[in-house]
């Protein structure tokens, strides 16, 4: 087991990270940015209006498909979570404040990004056996580049599958349980046996409640998104709000420390805490890609399934997706945590105790904690639910309709090993996976390229479209 946790956090991870996802994100998403004429800026006013603006319409969705609203929420509930909490305090605390930064230059490329990966989806979709709607990059590299190139849609799909175990299982379930057994730690003494019964106990909650929505289909898993997503970012972004406005003055040095530490973190940390430029990028990068997902390829299977006019006019959510997931929530939770001025213990990977530390300088300790807690078992289980259908389309792409009740009780399964198992093996396994199945993605990404230019052109040539 250790040999493999050092082969997974060393240089199957630094190739993954460090020479694949970060040229291809950041050069990647500005070579999209100027074929797409910029449209994430250009045409953002046009974006929210049409997304954001459409939220409280009553939408309805034919048979096999679901409203654009739920599709969004469906990958959002994937994106939405862990990685905005766990996620930004972790590129913190491993690569310094600068890795904020670098989370936020990802996120600007990666609104085009992720907009090409769902217009690519809805263009190259196609009816399953039962009638659904299904698509992601394993249809579209299969349709789009030719039979030849299925070997290369079968990696995704593998990458994947494998990622829906890390990022989308059992990283969400174990923060759970950390967040659950603080708050408890806040109320009253909790010993070594507690401790481990109360994993198991929580293991074994969310396996039922996740079988009880995951059996149901994408319907079910819509339908509950559509509800816990809205209430929880609300909830999230005001008392985050709360803390940032105690602590306004610290606003302009949080942000001073941001910028001053982007290209040169040893200034300020200095040599002992082993934060080098190297660390303070990746960390920001591999954060914000767990954040958003964007150049993963993951959301455009949600958005395959949406019943939409065309495929712009669900490709202006990934843009919408990624600033409100990144720009907006990964914001709040990093101002929150430096402007209160809580320790970080920088070169240690942390779980949601930083953020519960620095609403504790607000609310108190046990609000704090129980706050959080709750907050990150809504957030945590969505993002599960969301991953769920991820790796359920990747089987059925694979294997067919009869794989599917397989991998669904092993994904079930997985929730309970997922509660129990140490922190660092279950995010090494997220990380790592994550950059694989970026690989695949980006290759269809940039060959497709032309295919995403001109529906983009298509479409905001026509003027009805920007009534």
């Amino acid at each position: 087991m250790d040999r493999i946790l050092a082969f997974l956090s060393g240089p199957l991870n630094d190739f993954a990270w460090m020479y694949t996802f970060l040229p291809c994100a950041i050069a990647g998403g500005l070579f999209l940015t100027i074929r797409n004429g910029g449209v994430q800026f250009l045409h953002f006013g046009h974006a929210m209006k049409n997304t954001v603006g459409k939220m409280f319409q009553k939408q309805k969705a034919g048979e096999g498909a679901v409203t654009p609203m739920q599709a969004v929420t469906t990958a959002l509930s994937a994106t939405v979570g862990t990685g905005n909490i766990v996620g930004t305090s972790q590129a913190i605390a491993m690569g310094g404040y600068g890795a904020v930064f670098w989370l936020w230059l990802a996120a600007l490329v990666g609104m085009v990004t992720k907009y090409s990966e769902i217009i690519l989806a809805i263009k190259y979709r196609e009816r399953d056996a039962k009638g659904d709607w299904v698509g992601g990059p394993m249809y579209y590299i299969s349709k789009g580049l030719g039979k030849s190139w299925r070997w290369l849609a079968g990696l995704f799909a593998v990458f994947a599958t494998l990622a829906s175990f890390g990022i989308g299982n059992m990283s969400q379930v174990n923060s759970i349980t950390g967040s659950v057994i603080g708050a408890f730690s806040a109320f009253t003494s909790v010993s070594a046996g507690m401790e481990t019964a109360l994993k198991w106990v929580i293991g074994i909650i969310l396996a039922l409640l996740v079988a009880v929505i995951l059996l149901g289909g994408i319907k079910r898993i819509g339908a509950v998104t559509e509800k816990l997503i809205p209430f929880m970012s609300i909830f999230y972004i005001l008392f985050t709000l709360v803390v940032i406005a105690a602590h306004i003055g610290g606003i302009p040095d949080a942000f001073a420390k941001i910028f001053s530490t982007a290209f040169t973190p040893q200034a300020v940390f200095g040599a002992t805490t082993g934060i080098v430029l190297k660390q303070t990028i990746i960390w920001g990068l591999r954060r914000s890609a767990f954040s958003n997902e964007a150049g993963l390829g993951s959301a455009a299977i949600a958005h395959a399934a949406a019943d939409t006019k065309g495929p712009v006019n669900q490709g202006l959510y990934g843009i919408f997706e990624v600033f409100v997931d990144t720009i907006v929530i990964c914001s709040l939770t990093a101002l929150t945590i430096i402007c209160s001025g809580v320790e970080i213990s920088f070169g240690v990977k942390p779980g949601s105790e930083l953020i519960t530390a620095a609403l504790a300088t607000v609310f108190g300790g046990k609000f704090a904690a129980l706050f959080v807690a709750i907050a990150l078992m809504l957030f945590a289980f969505s993002t599960v639910l969301g991953w769920s259908l991820y790796g359920t389309r990747c089987v059925q792409y694979l294997f067919g309709h009869k794989a599917v009740r397989v991998f669904q009780v092993i994904f079930i399964a997985v929730v309970v090993i997922g509660c129990v198992s140490p922190l660092s093996f279950v995010w090494d396994v997220a990380d790592t996976f994550n950059g694989l199945m970026a690989i695949p993605n980006f290759i269809g990404l940039f060959a497709l390229s032309g295919v995403v230019a001109a529906e983009t052109k298509k479409y905001f040539g026509n003027k009805d479209n920007l009534k």
